[in-house]
């Protein structure tokens, strides 16, 4: 589709809800924006929107597989393209695949394959995300502890390896030098603080050292307490951003409405967690010869022990609506615009803005999704 005019719709913005509003698409690019766009030429597609949402494609920096695939399993090309077809049925239209921690070759493989479909600008993959080994054991959830190592200049040198993906770093700050992490995040990586019992100081170190965000708030963190705070209100505090898992399971929503009053700067992002049940229908997989089950929506080892989610992007924004008390634009901007302000591309996407790429989602007043556009190409 080279050109059309998505017309008559609620536009969501970063300003607000334009009602009756237009989008004009072209060349896979927003050419405007407002109530009244008009068609470049007599034969662009007009498409009546009839009263639904517009918002902005979804980007999840935390999957971990989907389409009955898991990325440990074979963190290739195929696996991520399969991964982001299948979550493209649910609005994501970018994200990064996620290795849960493994082998210093398997991390290789996994950044060298992103970084090769982020060159031939692959739809839907935005780069990778490398969630520990460097992370502390006692906070290891479904980690395989076998896999957890120490971060070394030759793991360094591999986290640092990719010309073109964004590449995101899961780590324990207490298992590291903060000198390394300021080596990393010089180099171009993102690191986020996880499955960590740092102290509050510990982690205001990393946080100066240039951490800029924390992988699933409140979950594998130490407890917040009186005298001993811990990761949690350091990240509050901080203006990094915080990935959140709105499912009603993994944290209850109390403590993310918390979150929501305690994180001023609203550096928020909505992030699935994804098993490979997303988009399958298959009901249990393996994850480092763990039986993983899927019981009331939620991924479980045989001993309880959770590991990951079984969860959609559409999903996590009715929740976030419904459990945290907000409206369509500020769930959207945790779906989308606080990711692509993370990852540093909104530039390139995360908002409906004149100049963008046109990722976008239709939805209906009650919040289901209709279409979706990548680059202006519908789905």
């Amino acid at each position: 589709m080279k050109a059309c005019v998505l017309a008559n719709g609620r536009i969501v913005t970063p300003g607000g809800i334009i009602d009756r509003g237009a989008v004009a698409v072209r060349d896979g690019m927003i050419d405007g924006v407002g109530q009244t766009v008009s068609s470049q030429s007599p034969h662009d597609e007009i498409i009546d929107l009839d009263n639904d949402f517009l918002l902005p494609g979804f980007i999840d920096v935390q999957v971990n597989g989907g389409g009955g695939l898991l990325f440990n399993d074979d963190p290739g090309p195929g696996t991520a393209i399969e991964m982001a077809r299948a979550h493209r049925a649910f609005g994501t239209t970018s994200l990064l695949p996620t290795l849960i921690s493994d082998d210093l070759d398997k991390i290789e493989q996994a950044i060298s394959a992103i970084d090769g479909e982020v060159r031939k600008k692959t739809p839907g993959i935005a780069g990778v995300h490398i969630e520990g080994p460097f992370l502390n054991v006692e906070k290891r959830g479904i980690h395989d502890e076998r896999k957890l190592r120490k971060l070394s200049s030759d793991a360094i040198a591999i986290l640092t390896s990719a010309e073109h993906a964004a590449v995101v770093v899961t780590l324990a700050p207490e298992c590291v030098q903060p000198e390394q992490i300021a080596q990393l995040v010089e180099s171009g990586v993102r690191v986020c603080i996880g499955h960590t019992n740092a102290s509050f100081d510990e982690t205001r170190i990393a946080l100066a050292a240039g951490a800029s965000g924390f992988t699933h708030l409140f979950n594998a963190m130490c407890p917040m307490q009186t005298r001993n705070p811990g990761v949690i209100p350091a990240a509050l505090e901080s203006g990094a951003y915080c990935g959140i898992i709105v499912d009603g399971k993994h944290v209850h929503p109390a403590m993310l409405r918390l979150a929501l009053r305690g994180k001023r700067d609203r550096r928020l992002m909505l992030v699935t967690d994804a098993m490979p049940v997303v988009g399958s229908e298959i009901g249990y997989f393996m994850l480092n010869n763990r039986r993983i089950l899927v019981r009331d929506g939620v991924c479980l080892a045989e001993d309880g022990t959770l590991a990951g989610a079984a969860l959609s992007m559409i999903e996590a924004l009715r929740n976030a609506m419904s459990m945290l008390g907000i409206g369509i634009v500020e769930a959207s901007e945790m779906a989308s615009m606080m990711p692509a302000a993370f990852l540093g591309i909104t530039n390139r996407i995360g908002s409906i803005e004149a100049g963008l790429r046109a990722d976008l989602l239709r939805v209906t007043p009650e919040f289901e999704l209709r279409q979706v556009w990548v680059g202006g190409v519908e789905q």
